[in-house]
């Protein structure tokens, strides 16, 4: 039996058919509202449920809180209908002349820029090119249908390579290929083919604000950000950016000199601001300590003109929303973020 979602305050409807979510069904019909990991973990798609009620599927409880429950908040990426609803969604109206395509792709270069990240940049086909925003991921389909998704780390101008920043998770099926972590299972090489499909996400640089922007990242969150300020540079977008990378040590900042690049560049209106949380004494660091979104609040204490973009583990993200609109006073609306999860973050799910 199907069901109709209206969302307010669009008006825009669609229908959900028994056991599909409201996020799969808003994007089969190409409505596309704000998501991310599309398994319960991020957050990125909760809104309200305005009138009806949902079933609540398997999630993070830091993704919806007993509070956001109470408040008719829900997850539109694993909540399914027994009635028809009304939800209170924003829409991602720039992706939606985007096509979602599955391609084959070769491994055209593995550069091994830390003990535990690799970049793989891909070469699509020949008569292929895949049009994305800065700040979307693609997910690579592997051979028994699973999924791995990654933020794609290059602008959209490129007519290049794809860049993809992946950080070794130990026991992790596709990251133990990727960095030959297993001696019984063969390593990935270069030209092996792989097949993906994208772009994802409704994480990408709004360009119709005239707001200063901050962006933060930790580890390999810094991927999608890289490809928001080449794209900013490359549009000559006027507004300014202050960049802030977390790592737990030096060596986690590991395009720390392209940042400084950017940051001398005078035709990049950028400042750059480097945070390490754990460094050792023979780190010898003598730049910022401490929690990356902690040092964003000691900086600018009044958000409320800004736009802030976020990406990296799950806790950092979701301190840096809870703290920035409430000690920061920057709108929620002006808060976009992408947490990357993995199989570790979905066994702690409710």
């Amino acid at each position: 039996m199907s069901h109709e979602v209206t969302i307010a305050p669009s008006g825009r409807k669609f229908i959900v058919e028994d056991e599909e979510t409201i996020l799969g069904a808003a994007l089969r019909a190409g409505v596309n509202l704000p998501y991310g990991c599309k398994n319960g973990a991020c957050g990125s798609c909760k809104g309200k449920v305005a009138a009806g009620s949902v079933v609540q599927g398997k999630h993070a409880p830091s993704a919806l809180s007993l509070q956001d429950k109470a408040a008719g908040m829900a997850l539109f990426c694993c909540a399914t209908l027994t009635g028809d609803v009304t939800i209170e969604s924003s829409e991602v109206r720039a992706s939606g002349d985007i096509d979602v395509k599955k391609l084959p792709c070769r491994i055209n270069e593995m550069e091994h820029v830390g003990a535990d990240v690799m970049i793989l940049r891909l070469q699509l086909p020949a008569n292929e090119r895949l049009q994305f925003l800065a700040g979307q991921y693609l997910e690579f389909i592997l051979k028994d249908g699973t999924r791995r998704s990654y933020s794609i780390a290059t602008p959209p101008h490129g007519d290049g390579l794809l860049e993809l920043h992946l950080r070794h998770m130990p026991g992790g099926v596709f990251t133990d290929h990727v960095f030959g972590a297993k001696a019984d299972t063969p390593a990935m090489r270069v030209r092996d083919i792989l097949r993906l499909e994208g772009p994802q996400g409704g994480f990408f640089l709004r360009e119709d604000s005239a707001k200063p922007i901050v962006m933060l990242a930790s580890g390999t969150g810094f991927a999608p950000i890289k490809a928001m300020v080449e794209h900013a540079a490359f549009k000559r977008l006027k507004r300014s950016i202050v960049l802030y990378w977390g790592g737990r040590r030096p060596q986690d900042l590991y395009m720390r000199a392209l940042c400084e690049q950017w940051a001398a560049d005078p035709a990049m209106p950028l400042r750059f601001v480097p945070v390490i949380s754990d460094a050792l004494p023979e780190d010898a660091w003598r730049g910022r300590a401490g929690l990356v979104h902690e040092a964003v609040m000691q900086d600018l204490p009044d958000l409320s003109g800004h736009q802030v973009y976020a990406c990296g583990a799950p806790v950092m993200v979701a301190a840096a929303q809870r703290d920035f609109t409430a000690r920061c006073d920057l709108p929620e609306t002006e808060f976009f973020a992408d947490s990357f999860t993995s199989a570790r973050d979905l066994a702690q799910a409710e």
